[in-house]
């Protein structure tokens, strides 16, 4: 999968909408094994926004953002600083594939917003097809072996918990809507797939009873569940807008040499985008509903586990 080039003022201009799942997911995490000073990792923290809740949260903490985009680093580094409390928060770079602490250092809370659907390796069952699957949802049943990529990977960072310690993340679950659907169909077609040509995303997230079933073998108590929203979005060609700081950007990146050519697949994009996403009654100016399911997950280290 090509690695995308990310644009950190594209990604927040539905700033709003994009903080709403780290509110709703920070809500579920329970109080942490030192929760006047713990230690917090954001993996994946983008332009740095979304970190700003977990130092609000605990004042006291020692709050660090791992990204593996400058871009969205630069953007980042401009919340660093020091709180009245005596906690901290900062960003560096690393990549969320490889990524483990540094020797002898354990973390009371690892979150991640958005960010894993990008990293976690492809697996079997309990998983959200995108299109190649026609989009259903498969129940869990069990893990079996195209799950063990997933399961060490999840094992790696579990470990970095000190006991009584959460795993909280969010991903995406609408690999099957229209939007990803007619990204997907549009690359491989044949004007575009020798370009393009990409395999379906989303084969590395679970629905929350696939979560459930790969972390609790790993020593955690699990809280999962899923959320539709439904985003009200305005503009000219908002659901487009919106892709061109997420799922597009592989796209962009992989043309960011050839304008001709992205203007010609931006457009296309678009205009599938404006049938499948009309406007409310009224047009344009009453906005546009873009449908968006995520997957939550809360997890707590058990006491005893290490």
């Amino acid at each position: 999968m090509t690695s995308p080039v990310w644009d950190p003022h594209q990604y927040s201009r539905h700033a709003g909408h994009r903080l709403r799942p780290v509110h709703d997911l920070l809500a579920r995490v329970p109080p942490l094994p030192d929760d006047e000073r713990p230690r917090v990792a954001d993996l994946g923290c983008g332009p740095g926004g979304p970190s700003v809740p977990l130092i609000e949260r605990w004042p006291g903490a020692h709050v660090t953002g791992y990204d593996n985009s400058p871009a969205m680093l630069h953007e980042a580094r401009s919340y660093s600083g020091t709180t009245s409390s005596g906690g901290r928060l900062d960003f560096t770079h690393a990549d969320l594939t490889t990524w483990r602490p540094e020797p002898g250092e354990t973390f009371d809370l690892l979150f991640s917003n958005a960010a894993l659907q990008w990293v976690l390796p492809a697996g079997g069952k309990g998983r959200v097809l995108p299109a190649g699957g026609k989009g259903r949802v498969l129940p869990a049943g069990g893990i079996g072996e195209g799950d063990a990529g997933l399961v060490e990977f999840l094992r790696r960072w579990t470990a970095a918990l000190r006991p009584g310690g959460v795993l909280a993340f969010q991903v995406p679950g609408n690999f099957d809507a229209p939007s990803h659907t007619l990204l997907w169909e549009l690359r491989n077609s044949p004007r575009w797939r020798d370009r393009l040509g990409a395999e379906p995303r989303g084969g590395g997230v679970l629905d929350p009873a696939g979560y459930l079933a790969v972390l609790a073998p790993l020593g955690c108590e699990v809280d999962a569940w899923e959320t539709t929203y439904a985003h009200l979005l305005h503009g000219e060609d908002p659901v487009l807008d919106w892709v061109k700081g997420t799922a597009l950007r592989p796209v962009l990146t992989l043309l960011g040499d050839d304008p001709a050519a992205r203007e010609e697949f931006v457009g296309e994009y678009g205009a599938l985008l404006r049938e499948a996403y009309p406007p409310l009654p009224g047009g344009v100016s009453a906005g546009t509903v873009l449908p968006f399911r995520r997957v939550f997950v809360v997890a707590v280290k058990r006491e005893g586990d290490r």
